[in-house]
């Protein structure tokens, strides 16, 4: 398992190396100047035509580009992304400030949403065309059916415009830390964010469990008189997590990039919200270095994947 794992990790670096180089000559095409791009826009437009000249002598854009590219390859292993365009602030320090709400946000709305869709996919398969299975069903395919912003929209009106339960934005209140504090701001975009990924787990475990079900090795199982509550949870639903847990994994994305159109609804700081509003204000910088982080964290899910998928599978890493 250990040389899969490092066959695995291995495979990534060109495929890491890869997305570098278009980011960067993306940004390259990009109109603007590229001096602009790496200091604070305040100190920009206090130079002066040749000072601007000057520094970039200094810092070497009039080098050709693929020096620059290596260049700023290393700047950001350094963890130096430059600066925001429009706010001036350094984008490493926004990452940093904002990464973490993100990732708290996108981990409780994957655990809910987990827990939840595997329980109702396994008592849908199990309990097959009875009320259980065509009302699982329905939550189903009422959850994939709408939109995520719909039901954050419901959700505020319902629960704090009208019962004023909850809070309807923001991640907790002024002057207060705290995990317990921040609950209640967590509870309608996690409850949000976790819908149609339930929705969608309920829909891929009873079809996974189905399938299994009719495998001759289910029918062994029960030949030998083991009791059905046993052979459907031992035997088929761990095969049937395969390709449940492919599903999961693959949504790890949202630990970094999040949902910007979730965070935007719930006024949420994280790291989606920053990129939405970067996108609206043209600052390109932010943009891309978000797009270049999100894409690093999708590269490193889909190597998760084959790694889950061979620790359920032994098949998989020994072929």
């Amino acid at each position: 398992m250990f040389k899969y794992i490092l066959r695995k990790l291995v495979a990534l670096l060109p495929k890491l190396l890869a997305m570098s180089i278009i980011l960067f000559f993306a940004l390259e095409l990009l109109p603007g100047d590229a001096l602009s791009r790496t200091m604070p826009p305040d100190q920009y437009q206090a130079l002066s035509e040749a000072q601007k000249d000057a520094a970039r002598e200094a810092l070497g854009l009039n080098d050709s580009p693929v020096i620059r590219y290596f260049r700023w390859l290393n700047q950001i292993f350094h963890g130096d992304f430059g600066y925001s365009a429009s706010t001036g602030q350094n984008i490493g320090t926004m990452l940093a400030g904002r990464l973490p709400y993100t990732i708290e946000l996108s981990f409780y709305g994957l655990l809910l949403a987990t827990v939840i869709g595997l329980v109702l996919g396994f008592l849908s398969a199990f309990m097959k065309n009875t009320v259980v299975d065509y009302f699982c069903t329905s939550i189903s395919v009422f959850g994939i059916s709408l939109p995520e912003f719909f039901f954050g929209i419901v959700f505020i009106i319902l629960f704090s415009v009208h019962l004023k339960w909850l809070p309807s934005g923001g991640r907790m209140p002024v002057g207060e830390h705290g995990f317990f504090s921040r609950v209640p701001y967590l509870v309608l975009p996690v409850m949000t964010m976790a819908i149609s990924l339930t929705a969608a787990l309920v829909r891929y475990t009873k079809n996974s469990m189905l399938d299994v079900m009719g495998k001759d090795y289910i029918k062994t199982a029960r030949s030998k008189g083991l009791r059905e509550t046993t052979v459907s949870f031992k035997h088929a639903f761990r095969n049937s997590l395969i390709p449940t847990m492919t599903l999961i994994v693959m949504r790890l994305p949202r630990l970094v990039g999040g949902s910007a159109v979730i965070e935007t609804v719930f006024n949420y700081p994280g790291i989606g919200n920053m990129a939405l509003t970067a996108l609206n204000a043209g600052d390109i910088p932010v943009v891309m270095i978000t797009t270049m982080t999100t894409g690093v964290m999708v590269l490193l899910s889909s190597t998760l994947v084959d790694i889950v998928t061979a620790m359920l599978d032994p098949r998989i890493r020994l072929g």
